[in-house]
């Protein structure tokens, strides 16, 4: 019997305590969902695309990118920063309050969201490329915990 291997390219490292966060380990169907999400942008995501695709200020970027339960537009991991394009369906109906919702399980899990309109993307790319790279290079926006501070006399 041939064994399969993991379709995170993990190899063996989850079972020795390795790997990713639990929530970056995507369901084979939101992983499903997020490859044809990939072969169907709309014209301000893949002029998005191919902007970060070129590593601006050596940022790397993910497209439809499965987190949990959703997929996400573009998300750069290093610096845990998420970028949403919001199209004109996104002001109506029950969309704004799904969107907080997805942001607030974004925030809680350590990421930042930055939303930008569609039509900011189509009318001046080069000024949301700027914005996005000035977000990202706040640091990251999760920080791995320090421990106790020092006590007094130890520094």
């Amino acid at each position: 019997m041939t064994q399969i291997p993991p379709r995170t390219g993990e190899g063996d490292h989850a079972q020795h305590g390795g790997g990713g966060p639990g929530l970056l380990r995507a369901p084979i169907k939101q992983v499903k969902r997020a490859r044809r999400l990939r072969r169907e942008l709309t014209l301000p995501e893949v002029l998005l695309w191919q902007a970060l695709r070129k590593r601006p200020n050596g940022l790397k970027f993910r497209r439809q990118f499965p987190i949990g339960p959703i997929a996400v537009d573009f998300a750069c991991l290093d610096r845990r920063l998420i970028v949403e394009v919001d199209g004109e369906g996104n002001s109506f109906g029950d969309q704004p309050r799904r969107d907080a919702a997805r942001d607030a399980l974004l925030v809680r899990e350590g990421f930042g969201v930055l939303r930008i309109p569609a039509r900011a993307v189509l009318e001046d790319l080069d000024a949301v490329i700027r914005r996005i790279v000035s977000s990202a290079d706040v640091g990251p926006l999760h920080q791995p915990a320090a421990g106790p501070p020092p006590r007094a006399g130890e520094e």
